[in-house]
């Protein structure tokens, strides 16, 4: 019985960590922007590290998978058993804080192909450490399914497999879209919320001093009916409400928001660059090109930045480009296309076409 349960982890774990590896290394810069997030101040403050979130993702996602087909394998497994032990007791740990002091509301795990809560990220940590465990515990029974040889084979030929896939989605897109703003999508619909849908439901607790005494009064968001001095009043939200796909989009010009005039364009091309001080140099030319090609086909250009009205103006006239940039959100623009810059064909808000800068003169304006 000892041996079955010992086969079943070895195989649903080694899955799974190959799984979760190839869905971040999809797209590794989404992952890379998750770090960013964790070394940011709001959370552990380690902004040293942040100039090399991309090739630190890029290795525990590779890591990731090699760990994997190392367990199912059979392949050194004190190596990998210490391994899968020490990386499931970070996780963890790391889940639990963001959970715990709510500080990064998506663990990135799986990506964006499947969102966790932080406190279901936490329990699906805690399930795999008690499996890694055991295995650690049994781990004679953890023995090679094939020769030394056969196993180095796969090993080598899976590293190949990641290093391209890593080199394609670096320097495209990544292979799977699971944004709410993928092509086939339609942005304006994504954003929509219905007039029925269920909102936030929050629960208001005010204190109040009363003579010698603290009263506490909880309501559902009406002041209550106390007689004494107000104090404070803290809020908890008791129900998630409705949340669209996309919450954080929007196109805004000297403060007015022009998104869905804009998006409804029947031609659209956006060009988008979250920080125009990143702005890769090589993508002036490719733009240039591409957008003359989409102003002889109708096409209303603009751009999409998070960066100052002043850098923006400069960068304009530095490049002598013929379009304006407007503003929205970084995180947004961020999430919107994993390229600095990147593009985006939309026709009456649908998503036609995306591109890394590197594949403008691929845009698709038919």
């Amino acid at each position: 019985m000892i041996k079955i349960i010992v086969h079943l982890f070895r195989y649903f774990v080694g899955a799974l960590f190959i799984f979760s590896g190839l869905i971040k290394l999809n797209d590794p810069i989404g992952f890379s922007f998750k770090l960013e997030e964790y070394f940011g101040p709001t959370v552990f403050d380690l902004d040293f590290l942040i100039p090399i979130v991309l090739p630190m993702a890029i290795f525990i996602v590779i890591f990731e998978v090699i760990l994997g087909i190392f367990l199912i394998l059979g392949f050194k497994k004190e190596f990998t058993l210490w391994s899968l032990l020490l990386m499931i007791i970070f996780f963890t740990f790391l889940t639990w804080y963001s959970a715990y002091f709510n500080k990064v509301t998506d663990c990135g795990c799986f990506g964006d192909a499947i969102k966790l809560t932080p406190w279901e990220s936490f329990t699906k940590d805690i399930v795999l450490l008690i499996m890694i465990t055991f295995l650690f515990v049994k781990k004679d029974l953890v023995n090679p399914i094939i020769n030394s040889n056969v196993q180095k084979i796969i090993i080598g030929t899976s590293l190949l497999v990641c290093f391209y896939i890593t080199y394609f989605v670096l320097n495209h897109l990544p292979i799977l879209d699971f944004r709410a703003y993928k092509i086939g999508d339609n942005i304006i619909e994504n954003m929509r919320v219905p007039e029925d849908a269920p909102k936030d439901i929050y629960e208001y607790e005010w204190l109040f001093s009363e003579g010698d005494e603290i009263k506490k009064y909880i309501t559902n968001g009406e002041y209550p009916n106390a007689k004494g001095d107000f104090l404070t009043v803290e809020t908890k939200l008791i129900q998630k409400g409705y949340e669209p796909s996309i919450y954080d989009f929007s196109i805004e010009v000297n403060g007015n928001n022009l998104t869905d005039e804009i998006l409804s364009e029947e031609k659209l091309l956006i060009y988008i660059s979250y920080n125009l001080e990143k702005f890769s140099s090589k993508a002036i030319e490719n733009m240039k090109f591409s957008a003359e090609k989409a102003k002889n086909n109708g096409f209303k250009i603009i751009g999409l930045t998070a960066s100052s009205v002043e850098d923006r103006n400069i960068f304009i006239k530095t490049n002598n480009l013929s379009f304006e940039f407007y503003t929205c959100d970084e995180t947004a623009l961020k999430t919107v296309v994993r390229s600095n810059p990147g593009a985006i064909v939309l026709k009456a808000g649908n998503v036609v076409d995306k591109k890394h800068y590197k594949d403008f003169s691929d845009l698709n304006f038919d």
